[in-house]
């Protein structure tokens, strides 16, 4: 059973999405929590997200400015850390198409300077938020991902005899966070006409509350170097936009450079060495420092079967339109009516 009481945690991207409901559910859960290190680059974010949760009520609270990219910085706010979330990330993925040095180095750069403090400064767990669209990337956004994904997993090869484990956590659409779709349509519907850019596309979908639980799996049961993938529903984008404007007009505009008519989270190449659980799929590495037969006893798992994919259109359960408008009101906006 998970315990983070009297544990220090630092989570960078703090003020994100995930990043609040992370801290949301960890002083719900473990209020006797020894400290909760939010680090981040946007003072104005942090200051709101202090109004949100208030020093006077939340004392173990610190709000760190700094950047990933700055790897001394960094280290200093990572002393007496025992884990890190890695949340932060430059993820839209026309800007980084445009923009890609600083897209590498946020998501690769950033990715070594946070190893690099974690084996220096005795943090005893660190899990990295991965995306869907590390898995066979066509952009720049996930080739990043991609390659800061390797560095996660290979660091569990170089830390030694320190007591220390990396991990990864890769998972697709977090319904209504910033820049995701629904968002979107529900601020476009006004307008009567939502924009598709293919009618056949699909995503996986996941809330943030799910993200969170992810996450936390992973610190407790992580032996290093693995990549947790969760069983999730997809969704048809047309469906969204039935869910969220039925009477508006689909208007067909094209899918964007970089995006994919489908994601993926395992590819068939993975299905070599990914092990099935009860809720989670599990990457394991291809140097693993463990035995898999081990990991597969422990966690009553087993391997895939040879050539097994986990793809957002042929995936097994996909969201309703009704089961969507649900999702909505649930996750993003309790007053949603179509």
């Amino acid at each position: 059973m998970l315990d983070l009481n009297g544990k220090s945690i630092l989570i960078t991207g703090g003020t994100g999405s995930f990043g609040k409901k992370f801290v949301e559910t960890i002083i719900h859960r473990f209020p006797a929590i020894k400290r909760l290190v939010i680090y981040s680059r946007d003072e104005l974010k942090q200051y709101e997200m202090a109004q949100q949760f208030p020093h006077s009520k939340h004392n173990f609270i610190r709000y760190f400015i700094g950047d990933v990219r700055d790897a001394e910085r960094f280290k200093r706010a990572c002393e007496g850390i025992d884990i890190i979330v890695h949340a932060a990330a430059l993820k839209q993925v026309p800007a980084a198409e445009y923009n890609p040095m600083e897209c590498i180095k946020t998501n690769i750069f950033g990715a070594e300077n946070v190893i690099n403090a974690a084996l220096d400064s005795g943090v005893k767990k660190v899990v990295a938020l991965s995306t869907d669209k590390a898995a066979a990337p066509i952009n720049l956004y996930g080739a990043t991902k991609l390659c800061s994904d390797k560095l996660f997993v290979a660091a569990n090869n170089i830390r030694g005899f320190k007591d220390l484990f990396f991990s990864v956590v890769r998972y697709g659409n977090v319904i209504g966070s910033r820049g995701s779709v629904v968002p979107f349509f529900i601020d476009k519907r006004k307008e009567g006409v939502l924009p598709i850019t293919h009618p056949q596309m699909t995503r996986f979908n996941i809330s943030l509350e799910e993200g969170v639980d992810l996450v936390l799996y992973a610190i407790e049961h992580a032996w290093g170097g693995e990549i947790f993938v969760p069983k999730i529903p997809s969704y048809k984008i047309t469906d969204v936009a039935k869910a969220i404007g039925p009477n508006c007009k689909q208007e067909i505009v094209g899918i964007r450079p970089g995006e994919k008519l489908h994601e993926e989270m395992i590819t068939e190449t993975d299905s070599l060495y990914t092990v099935e659980l009860d809720k989670y799929y599990v990457i394991t590495p291809t140097t693993p420092t463990w035995k898999t037969s081990d990991f597969i006893e422990k966690f009553k798992g087993k391997m895939v079967e040879p050539g097994f994919k986990y793809n957002s259109g042929t995936n097994t359960e996909f969201l309703t339109v009704d089961a969507i408008r649900n999702e909505i009101k649930k996750h993003v906006d309790k007053n949603f009516s179509a």
